[in-house]
């Protein structure tokens, strides 16, 4: 497998430190407001990458923080705290806030059938151990107080802007947005480990700590969590694009000074989705949710469905005639499939299995290329290969693609044949099941699971023109 590597700017071959054993760190999302759909496209990425390495036979642990504490509007050290001015608008506490829209995400991240991470780290359960390693940084000479603030020193380091991609004197205040003269900092590059009262008086959450009642910065989080849950060394670490500046710069840099050699290998970032007029973002008010897609009448699948059509490494233009095209796109797709969920099981052709299969997992293993990977799907579709082949290989396929084709295929197949499409999703993995111990001429299994489904209320049978599904009474 090759994956691009921010850090190195080219593809790379990707060999995890242990032999089998990945370890994978995302940044997870400040719960302030809802995620919009670009803060998903990053989400549904990732995710893809994860079950891929699974798919390949890796074994992956994959940890993500939820930021609840420490990010202020600009992604550096100025505006106010996202979590207060969440509290403020919806007149709330900042953890009703956040257990809120913690809900609200991983509600969206089941609508698109992106996978929970393995661990998930609210910041603020972290405190000792952002203050431990903030101490350790202090003692090494790495961070100094100023202006009642703890702040790492980059004038350190051999080397600060390691993704290459930014200057000192792109940085100069007034010049990039977000940057803000700070009387305190020792070097404009320099950034807040743990603020005390002189920032934000009115700061809901804080922590005693050896340097005053405070709370800690927002890129400290991400070094501890994974730190604590993957160890010194990490083989994989995601985000937005727009993270490797200053969030992932300064991750490395503690992170390394803090440990005394290199931590992450591989840097995976994901572009942006835009609109017409621009990058989505909440701030701009081009604020579209999972949930107002629903609302418009769109299956979520359909725009993870958009989003696999295109490179990660690609900015993606969103709108709502791009999305209707994908809509038909998948419609198409699912209508080919439906036919094959009627045919007789067959035996599995391996010859054609193994050729398309390859063709997957190639496009896949060349930096996570989805739009060749759907290719191959459709490659499936058009092969003189039987349904029962097909089929199979549309089910591996879909653990990577994470789109729930063959029950989607199963249910409009039945509403063809006049049964109903509603059928529980538990019945269909019985259903399944039954097929391939039928298959597998297992036939005491297949009984056994028929007698499972009639207990849920519906009857299965063979015809000539495949399984069939119905409700008892």
């Amino acid at each position: 497998m090759q994956l691009y590597n921010s850090l190195s700017h080219k593809k790379e071959d990707f060999v995890p430190r242990e032999a089998g054993k990945v370890s994978m760190y995302t940044c997870g999302p400040t719960v302030y407001h809802y995620a919009h759909i670009g803060n998903l496209r990053s989400y549904i990425m990732e995710d893809i990458l994860e079950k891929y390495l699974r798919f390949t036979g890796l074994d992956v642990k994959r940890v993500m923080n939820i930021t609840d504490v420490g990010h202020l509007t600009s992604d550096g050290d100025t505006g106010d705290d996202k979590m207060l001015k969440g509290a403020k608008r919806e007149h709330k506490t900042v953890m009703e806030i956040a257990k809120f829209y913690t809900d609200a995400f991983f509600n969206d991240c089941k609508k698109l059938n992106i996978k929970t991470p393995d661990v998930v780290v609210p910041a603020t359960t972290y405190i000792d151990e952002f203050i431990r390693v903030i101490s350790s940084l202090m003692e090494k000479g790495y961070a100094y107080e100023a202006g009642g603030n703890i702040y790492f020193d980059t004038s350190k380091l051999d080397k600060y802007y390691v993704f290459g991609d930014f200057n000192e004197e792109d940085l100069e205040v007034g010049v990039r947005e977000g940057v803000e003269a700070d009387g305190n900092k020792r070097n404009k590059a320099d950034f807040v480990l743990w603020f005390t009262k002189s920032k934000f008086d009115d700061q809901e959450l804080k922590w005693e700590s050896p340097w005053g009642v405070g709370y800690p910065g927002w890129h400290i989080e991400c070094s501890c969590i994974s730190m604590k849950n993957l160890g010194e060394y990490l083989d994989i670490h995601c985000g937005g694009i727009d993270n490797a500046f200053p969030h992932h710069t300064n991750e490395i840099a503690q992170s390394e000074a803090y440990l005394g050699h290199e931590w992450c290998n591989y840097w995976f970032h994901v572009h942006h989705l835009n609109t017409n007029s621009g990058k989505m973002s909440k701030s701009k008010g081009e604020f579209l949710t999972v949930s107002l897609l629903e609302e418009k009448g769109y299956d979520p699948l359909v725009y993870r469905f958009f989003c696999l059509n295109s490179h990660y490494r690609k900015s993606l233009v969103f709108s709502w005639e791009n999305l209707d095209n994908a809509v038909v796109s998948f419609n198409k797709l699912i209508d080919k499939i439906a036919p094959l969920t009627k045919e007789a099981p067959a035996e599995i052709d391996t010859a054609e299995y193994d050729r398309l299969y390859k063709s997957f997992d190639e496009a896949l293993g060349n930096d996570i290329n989805t739009s060749l990977a759907v290719t191959a799907l459709h490659d499936v579709l058009k092969s003189k290969a039987n349904a029962s082949t097909k089929l199979n290989l549309i089910a591996e396929f879909d653990k990577v693609l994470g789109l729930d084709l063959i029950k989607k295929a199963t249910e409009k197949a039945n509403a063809a044949n006049g049964a109903s499409s509603d059928i529980p999703a538990e019945v269909m993995e019985l259903v399944e099941q039954r097929k391939a111990a039928r298959k597998d001429k297992n036939f005491a299994l297949a009984d056994e699971l028929r007698d499972k489904i009639a207990a849920l209320g519906y009857e299965v049978k063979e015809t000539r023109q495949g399984t069939e599904i119905n409700k008892i009474g």
